[in-house]
């Protein structure tokens, strides 16, 4: 179980970090502040409200629930936000979540994973608590790629097929920078 849970660690760590994260980066800057409080409709959440809501459930889930950080998560005033921070304010507290969780997990010995834990009213193990919010992450990141698309009417290039096999743009970016 320790290599599959280090495995399965890794990977959870991965995604948050160097997928999805950087799809809502790219996302926002081709968004004004303006847009990322647009909803289609008045029972819709704006991008605005899904970046509150991802920090405040991967707080929730993993820095607290798996972390044992008291919860002070209040989840309502994630959705009820009809306008507020610019997207520099939102993707920094983002990130400083996100940065947060990654310590969590790369402390977090495998051997632990199926420990229980009551987080938000459920009864869950550690490996069911990462799951969540690793899903749950991904699941509103391409809400927000769907917004986006819809608001700037393109296409965000997330992928350079240059060589016949897709690479995340934002690793092309990263190689060129550090050669």
């Amino acid at each position: 179980m320790t290599d599959t849970g280090q495995a399965f660690i890794a990977q959870a760590r991965k995604l948050l970090l160097t997928d999805f994260f950087p799809k809502i980066e790219r996302c926002l800057e081709r968004l004004s502040d303006e847009q990322l409080w647009w909803r289609a409709h008045k029972d819709s959440n704006s991008i605005g409200n899904l970046l509150l809501h991802l920090s405040g459930n991967a707080r929730q889930w993993i820095v607290c629930g798996v972390g044992g950080v008291p919860d002070r998560r209040e989840r309502q005033k994630e959705f009820a936000a009809r306008e507020g921070a610019g997207r520099a304010q939102l993707l920094g507290r983002l990130r400083e979540t996100i940065d947060e969780a990654d310590a969590v997990l790369g402390e977090l010995d495998a051997a632990k994973l199926l420990e229980r834990r009551q987080i938000q009213g459920h009864e869950v193990s550690l490996l069911e608590a990462i799951f969540h919010a690793v899903e749950h992450f991904s699941m509103h990141t391409g809400q927000i790629i769907l917004i986006t698309k819809m608001l700037t009417e393109s296409d965000l290039r997330f992928y350079d097929f240059s060589t016949g096999v897709p690479l995340p743009a934002w690793h092309k970016a990263q190689s060129k920078a550090e050669g």
